[in-house]
């Protein structure tokens, strides 16, 4: 589930979740309610309080997904997040039966015809977007990709003006400018780079921005917290990727998961693929392993290191920690102004390309490091601009 990053307050309704998205999140506005019931009011915490839990919570889902994927070799995205929007819509269900967080749900009609026309779409580009921007993890590495999801405000911008639905500026149009050039350079400067990822994680940017632009014009004036969004978005995106499954990754995700339950990874053995144990094959004979017993030992030994390793503690813990993420962005949204908001998710980036680095011993080069400060520059004049 990751959410995995900040485009303009006024598009986003579910900004927060990295985990669902991996991704880089503004801060939406609380949620209006439309009648005239006032909501109970919610306990408020102060900024000092929960900037801090909601960035160590941003930041851990992102590197729990990544741990999932690349050290236990779990490489089934779709599945994961698949299971996220599943955890999350029984989850908010829950808390809707037994918390007062979910009260503007109240507030929000859903008929047959605002589904089809806006739930249903705006799903679709959201699952593009998890799916996309989840798969980019398996390629490029966390700190590059926090670097190319500042490029989404862009996105942005480039969507509403060819549409028209927004003029541009000389201001915008420097805007575009620094982040453009600061992602280039980052990309330039990246040791590892992987167009593969690359074409991947632009792609789940553009569903990212394509959503945003969406929600601003089919559900302009209907405010949602993130919270009330992931309740009324995560069945419908769990049932889209449930359908996109068996076309991507098939029955291995569930066979290693049910491996997993009973105690055995036999069915994740058999889902090393064979191409894996042919370069096995070719390396052993390379080195001049040429009797059989020799390669099929080091075949069978490499297969179980490349074999996925998941629990279902971790499988729990990872939902939960997504979800818990969500909860955390809706008493967010009000406890400072959009400038320290906006300052909160830079330091969290930042933060976050620090600790990949620390904890995965990757580098980032001089030259991303000045092109990532140019875009953070561009996408703070962006927020504080309010896209205008």
């Amino acid at each position: 589930m990751e959410k995995h990053d900040i485009p303009m307050e006024k598009l986003a309704s579910v900004e927060l979740n990295d985990d669902l998205r991996d991704h880089t999140s503004d801060l939406p506005p609380p949620a209006t309610a439309h009648h005239q019931q006032q909501p109970r009011p919610r306990a408020k915490l102060s900024a000092a309080a929960i900037i801090p839990v909601w960035i160590v919570l941003s930041s851990g889902v992102i590197i729990y997904n990544n741990y999932i994927y690349n050290t236990l070799n779990f490489k089934y995205p779709v599945f994961l997040v698949t299971w996220h929007l599943t955890f999350a819509a029984i989850g908010t269900r829950v808390l809707q039966r037994t918390t007062h967080l979910l009260d503007g749900a109240k507030d929000v009609p859903v008929s047959k015809d605002m589904f089809f026309r806006s739930i249903l779409p705006i799903g679709l580009l959201f699952s593009g977007s998890l799916i996309l921007s989840n798969t980019a993890y398996l390629y490029l590495s966390v700190a590059y990709i926090q670097m190319l999801k500042a490029f989404t405000p862009v996105a942005i911008l480039l969507i509403s003006w060819v549409f028209r639905l927004s003029e541009p500026s000389r201001k915008l149009l420097l805007i575009v400018l620094m982040i453009s050039s600061g992602v280039a350079l980052a990309s330039k400067g990246e040791r590892w780079f992987s167009l593969i990822g690359f074409v991947i994680q632009a792609g789940g940017v553009g569903f990212e921005a394509t959503r945003l632009v969406l929600i601003q014009t089919l559900l302009h004036g209907l405010k949602m917290d993130p919270l009330v969004s992931l309740h009324l978005y995560a069945p419908v995106c769990a049932l889209i990727n449930f359908c996109v499954i068996p076309f991507t990754e098939g029955a291995a995700p569930f066979r290693v998961v049910w491996g997993s339950v009973v105690g055995s990874y036999s069915g994740a053995m058999s889902d090393v693929s064979s191409s894996t144990v042919s370069v096995v094959v070719d390396t052993a004979t390379s080195v001049g392993a040429t009797s059989g017993g020799a390669i099929v030992a080091i075949s069978e030994e490499v297969a179980q290191a490349v074999a996925p390793h998941i629990t279902p503690f971790l499988l729990l813990t990872n939902a939960l920690l997504a979800f818990l993420l969500n909860i955390a962005a809706v008493f967010l949204v009000g406890v400072g102004s959009g400038l320290v908001l906006t300052l909160a998710g830079v330091f969290k980036d930042v933060l976050l390309v620090t600790g990949s680095v620390l904890i995965w011993g990757g580098q980032v080069s001089l030259m991303q490091a000045g092109g990532y400060s140019i875009a953070l520059c561009g996408l703070v004049m962006f927020k504080v601009s309010g896209g205008k």
